[in-house]
């Protein structure tokens, strides 16, 4: 009898785990199998929500087949407390593999709607887009001036979502005054800006923030990474430059950022300039005349005079020897590796070609057919007095 009944118990104890194991294997399959969505969906992750809470949400929204296979998946993989708020773009047939690492990677959210505040040369603008979940594109909703009193419908119409994500974009070449006045005029900060930081000082980047962020904490990130970018370029830098310390190569940067718009030759910018100075040449950079003129506070909009290229300021470095005494912009990382890694080149001379480059010439006359070819390209288009000439 008692053998029958350890029998019996034994085989009942087999199929338990024969079911079990059958059920684990289940249980694995659904969870790296392909999920059930048959379109994406974009999921919002609000801030302080429970992981329990969201797989609820995943499975109303037809993302995952169970809710408690997810949790047991998350927790078997030490990911159930990572869970990172934002907007988040599940695809289709996405399995529960996928759908959590979506969740808990961390970085940019990826869905939902953008508000890039991006702070220009030129002008500072808002561009508001979102994602098109047919097409996995940002399309463009709204765009206006930044500062604007009278911002479109589309903007008003999402300004105080929770799932609007805000990132501010800073172009290369900016002043430090234009971005401290773009950052006074962003909405969704808060907190006051007393001081203009330091020319040079601040990483053209593109930052993602949170409403509320305080700008000061903002100015502090940008000038943390400008410091990391050049302390690691100085660390790299090439022997034998005219320069002798990571503030004059700064400087050297702000002058290539704003001499060409074109990655690919910003090497050739730097080494005419280091010639130059090799050769004690003056720089001869319009560029550096603006700044003398405005200090940074926006822009000439006209081309420059005669008689301010012959007026003597810090920054006129057709009348200065050497380097102008500061940074003329915030020049970005290209710039500063250019002007401590420069091409090694005989030119001294460079002139815009009208394609958006320049024409470079070792010799004078060389130079000086480069710029009757400019002058003929500037007839042609009406824009006569725009120099474009460096070193006539």
């Amino acid at each position: 009898m008692w053998k029958g009944i350890a029998s019996n118990a034994l085989t009942l104890f087999i199929l338990i785990l024969v079911a079990v194991a059958a059920l684990v294997a289940w249980g694995r399959n659904e969870f790296v199998s392909p999920g059930p969505l048959t379109a994406p969906i974009c999921l919002q992750v609000e801030r302080g929500a429970s992981f329990s809470a969201v797989s609820r949400v995943l499975e109303e929204r037809g993302a995952v087949t169970d809710a408690r296979i997810f949790r047991v998946g998350a927790d078997y993989s030490d990911k159930a407390d990572a869970l990172k708020f934002g907007s988040y773009l599940i695809p289709a047939k996405a399995s529960m593999v996928e759908v959590l690492e979506a969740i808990t990677a961390g970085g940019r959210s990826t869905c939902g709607r953008d508000l890039n505040f991006r702070i220009g040369v030129t002008r500072s603008d808002v561009v508001l887009s979102e994602l098109d979940l047919s097409s996995n594109e940002f399309t463009e909703v709204a765009r206006f001036d930044a500062g604007a009193e009278a911002p479109p419908a589309e903007y008003l119409e999402v300004a105080d979502d929770a799932d609007l994500r805000f990132r501010i974009t800073v172009a290369e070449g900016v002043t430090s005054w234009q971005v401290v006045d773009a950052l006074k005029k962003a909405g969704f900060l808060t907190g006051s800006l007393e001081t203009v930081p330091a020319e040079g000082t601040l990483a053209p980047d593109s930052y993602e923030v949170e409403r509320g962020t305080e700008r000061e904490a903002i100015i502090a990130e940008m000038t943390r990474r400008q410091e990391t970018r050049l302390a690691t370029a100085w660390e790299n830098r090439v022997t034998g430059l005219p320069y002798d310390t990571p503030e004059e190569a700064l400087i050297m940067a702000s002058i290539i950022e704003k001499e060409t718009g074109v990655p690919e030759e910003r090497r050739q910018v730097a080494s005419v300039f280091v010639n130059r100075l090799r050769q004690g040449m003056r720089l001869q950079t319009d560029p550096t005349v603006i700044y003398g003129i405005t200090k940074g506070e926006g822009v000439l909009g006209r081309g420059l005079r005669q008689s301010e290229l012959r007026r003597e300021t810090s920054w006129n470095t057709y009348v200065i020897d050497g380097l102008p005494p500061t940074p003329i912009a915030n020049p970005g990382l290209l710039s500063i590796e250019a002007a401590l890694d420069p091409d090694t080149t005989d030119y001294i001379f460079f002139v815009a070609d009208g394609t958006g480059g320049h024409a470079f010439a070792v010799t004078l006359d060389e130079h000086n057919e480069n710029v009757a070819r400019w002058r003929a390209i500037e007839a042609a288009q009406g824009t006569e007095g725009e120099t474009g000439v460096q070193g006539e």
